[in-house]
C-alpha cells in the first residue's frame, strides 16, 4: 500500500512505448539506490508502481485500429513512491518501509497515521442494473469460426478471445474490492484508485518477476470449473491435467514466452522448470507452467517488461498476428484487461501480474472480462461457457452486495 506519489507518469499523445519506458527509467533513477537489511525480506524499497493497459501494446506493435475505445482509460498510469506499507497476510504482520529520501516529519506523520485503528471499508457498492454482455452468443460463435479459419489458413496457432460484461453501478469501489477479495482470494490481487474510478484486480497470474537478476513468468493456459462435490472437483482437476488440448495450448504459450524472455535474458539461460502444474482457486482449476531465465548484463527490468508486453498467455501465437485478429474481432478495446499491474523498486526488484479477473469501475459503470485460448479443435459452446466460469464468482459477489438482478 502506498499513496501521495512524488511523480505521476502516463504516455504522452503519440509518444512511443519505448520513449515512455525511457521516462519511467529516468523517474526510477531519480530515487537514489537503497537497500533493505538482510534480516527483512521485503519486496519494495521505494520506486515505481502502477498499471500498463493491454492497449499500450498498440505502441509496441502495429495491430490495427478496428476496436472502439469506449472506456477512455489512459494507456498507462505509473507513480513514483518513496514509502510503502507492506503486509504479510499469511503471517498477519505489516511493516512500514521508507526510502532514505523521506524526511523525519513525513515518517512520523505516516507512523502516526498507520498507528491509528483503521476503519473498515467506507461506504457501500451496488449494481444499478443487469450485467450486459458485449457479444451475443451468435456473434461469439461467428468469431470463433473466423479465428479457426485463420488457424486453418496458417495465420496463427492460437488466439485469446474475450468478451466484456458491464453494468451500471454506484458507491465505493473499495467496498466492492474488499468483498471480492473475501470471495476470491488470489496471489496477485491489487487495487489502484484512479481519477473518477478504480481498478480492482483479482488476478491469479504472474506476468514477470525479476529478483537478483533471475526472471520468472508463470503463464496460465487451461481451465476447468470447480466441482460441486470433492469427487467431482478432483475429477475436473484430473481432466484438465490430462487434456491433450489444454496441454497443447499451454505449450504453445510456453514456447512464445521462451522467445519473449530470450530478448532480455542471457543466451542459453532460459529454462522451463515446471510444465503443466495444477493450481486451484475458488471458482476454477488452472493449468500453469513456469519459464525462467537470467537477465542479460546489458538489460534491465524495463527492457524485460517492454520486450515481453503484453503477456503471451492473453494474446495467442504468434503474438503480433493474434493481437491483430483480437483487434478485428473484439468490438471494444480491452483497456486494463490483459494488461499488467506492476511494481519496480530502486534495487531493480520487480513483480507484475496479468490483469485477468480484473474489473474497472469508471464513469458509473463496472466492467469485467472473461476469455480463453481458441485453437483448431476448440468448440465454441465450451469456450463460451469457460468465459462465464472465469467471471461468475466476481459477478455473483457484486450482485450479492445489494438487491441485484441476474446476468442477462
Amino acid at each position: 500500500m502506498s499513496a501521495w506519489p512524488l511523480a505521476e507518469l502516463a504516455p504522452l499523445p503519440d509518444e512511443s512505448a519505448n520513449r515512455f519506458f525511457a521516462r519511467l527509467r529516468e523517474a526510477g533513477r531519480s530515487l537514489a539506490p537503497a537497500t533493505i537489511p538482510p534480516s527483512h525480506e521485503l519486496p519494495f524499497a521505494g520506486g515505481l508502481l502502477g498499471y500498463l493497459s493491454y492497449d499500450l501494446g498498440r505502441r509496441i506493435e502495429r495491430i490495427g485500429e478496428h476496436a472502439r475505445d469506449d472506456l477512455h482509460l489512459p494507456l498507462a498510469a505509473v507513480g513514483l513512491y518513496a514509502w510503502a506499507l507492506i503486509s504479510d497476510h499469511q503471517a498477519g504482520t505489516s511493516q512500514l518501509v521508507f526510502h532514505p529520501c523521506v524526511d523525519e516529519g513525513e515518517r512520523q506523520r505516516l507512523i502516526s497515521l498507520f498507528s491509528e485503528e483503521m476503519a473498515g471499508a467506507n461506504g457501500s457498492f451496488q449494481l444499478l442494473g443487469k450485467f450486459r454482455r458485449s457479444i451475443s452468443r451468435s456473434d461469439y460463435r461467428a468469431s470463433i469460426r473466423r479465428i479457426q479459419d485463420y488457424i486453418q489458413a496458417g495465420d496463427c496457432y492460437q488466439v485469446n478471445y474475450s468478451q466484456r460484461f458491464q453494468a451500471a453501478c454506484s458507491g465505493s469501489p473499495w467496498a466492492a474490492y474488499q468483498a471480492l477479495r473475501r470471495a476470491c482470494p488470489t496471489p496477485f490481487s491489487g487495487y489502484l484508485r484512479l481519477t473518477g474510478g478504480a481498478i480492482l484486480s483479482l488476478s491469479p497470474e504472474r506476468f514477470l518477476r525479476l529478483s537478483q537478476g533471475q526472471v520468472e513468468t508463470r503463464p496460465i493456459k487451461g481451465t476447468r470449473p470447480r466441482g460441486e462435490t470433492p469427487a467431482e472437483d478432483a475429477a475436473l482437476g484430473a481432466s484438465l491435467l490430462s487434456s491433450p488440448k489444454d496441454r497443447a495450448e499451454n505449450l504453445m504459450i510456453v514456447d512464445l514466452l521462451r522467445n519473449d524472455l530470450g530478448r532480455s535474458c542471457r543466451p542459453g539461460s532460459v529454462r522451463v522448470p515446471e510444465l503443466f502444474a495444477l493450481e486451484s482457486y475458488p471458482n476454477v482449476h488452472h493449468l500453469v507452467s513456469s519459464v525462467t531465465g537470467e537477465l542479460a548484463s546489458d538489460k534491465d527490468a524495463l527492457d524485460l517488461l517492454e520486450g515481453s508486453f503484453p503477456g503471451g498467455s492473453i494474446t495467442g501465437a504468434p503474438k503480433i498476428r493474434a493481437m491483430q485478429i483480437i483487434d478485428e474481432l473484439e468490438p471494444s478495446r480491452r483497456g486494463i484487461y490483459c494488461g499488467s499491474l506492476f511494481y519496480l523498486d530502486v534495487r531493480g526488484e520487480m513483480d507484475s501480474s496479468i490483469a485477468i479477473r480484473t474489473l474497472l469501475v469508471k464513469d458509473g459503470q463496472v466492467s469485467c472480462w472473461g476469455g480463453g485460448g481458441i485453437v483448431a479443435d476448440s468448440r465454441w459452446e465450451e469456450e463460451y461457457q469457460e468465459t462465464l466460469d472465469k467471471v461468475r464468482v466476481l459477478l455473483d459477489t457484486l450482485e450479492g452486495l445489494a438487491a441485484s438482478r441476474p446476468l442477462e
